[in-house]
Formats: C-alpha cells, structure tokens, sequence
C-alpha cells in the first residue's frame, strides 16, 4: 500500500479555491434563476443542451453525456420536466426500445425568457473578472482535467 501524498500548501490552496468557487458560482446562479425564471440551474443545463444545436433533441444517452451526468440522475430530473412540459419524449424510429428528449414550445419560451439575465449573470461573477488570457488558461486546464474522466453514461 503506498502512503498518501498530502496536498502541500499550493496546491491545497488551488484545490480549495477551486472547490469553493464552484460551489458559490452554482449557488449564485441557482439563486438567480429562482429568481429571475421558473428554471433551476439544473433545467437550464438540459434545455441548454437541447437548443443549443440545429436539432432540438437528442437521446436520453447523449444528453446525459452532454451534461455530464450519470443515467439515473438523468431520468429522474426529466421526469419532473416531463411533467412541467419544458421537454418532451418522442419515439425513436431506429430503436423501438429508445426515444428522442425534445425541448417543448414551453421550454424554448423559459430558457429565451431566462438566458439573458443567466447570461449577464455568468459575465458579472466570473467571465468579466478575467483576461482573455486567463480564459484561455481556465479552457485549457479543465479541458485536461476533463478528459481525463471515463464518460459518466458508460454502464
């Protein structure tokens, strides 16, 4: 058994920083949706999904790896979007066991009515806080850190 390898005070400050500007980003932007939209930050991930494409739909499997998030977690919250009409399921002509997630006419009208003030939002607290440069550098380190991950909707 090898001995752990504790975090030197670097990078406990970088991962820690990280950690709990994540959690105030999210919060703030939940709180601002709440408050702005009936969307949750949640619901505004999966309608983001959905529109932001020419086609405004996609297997239950892509959308969950396009988000991020595992199956059943997936399911779960489209159940409570199924049932507020924000998206809708639709068969799938090449696999009778499968189906298509759609944005409904409802769901395209509350992510248009929340996009922008979510938008300015996201501008406010973290992208107008930033160089060019340092975008860039946030990009690139969390695309590495990303894909360093085994896609979440694997079984």
């Amino acid at each position: 058994m090898s001995e752990t390898k504790w975090l030197d005070a670097d990078e406990a400050r970088a991962w820690r920083s990280l950690q709990f500007m994540q959690m105030r980003l999210e919060s703030e932007l939940s709180r601002q949706l709440a408050a702005d939209s009936t969307l949750s930050l949640q619901d505004y991930a999966v309608l983001v999904a959905l529109t932001d494409r020419d086609v405004e739909r996609l297997r239950a499997y892509e959308l969950a790896a396009a988000i991020g998030w595992d199956k059943t977690r997936l399911s779960h919250h489209l159940k409570r979007m199924i049932d507020r009409d924000l998206v809708k399921k639709e068969s799938c002509p090449s696999d009778r066991r499968g189906f298509f997630i759609a944005v409904t006419d409802r769901g395209r009208r509350e992510i248009e009515e929340a996009a922008p003030a979510h938008v300015d939002s996201v501008r406010s607290l973290f992208i107008d806080l930033l160089s060019r440069d340092e975008l860039a550098v946030i990009a690139r380190v969390t695309e590495r850190v990303l894909a360093n991950f085994s896609d979440p909707t694997a079984d």
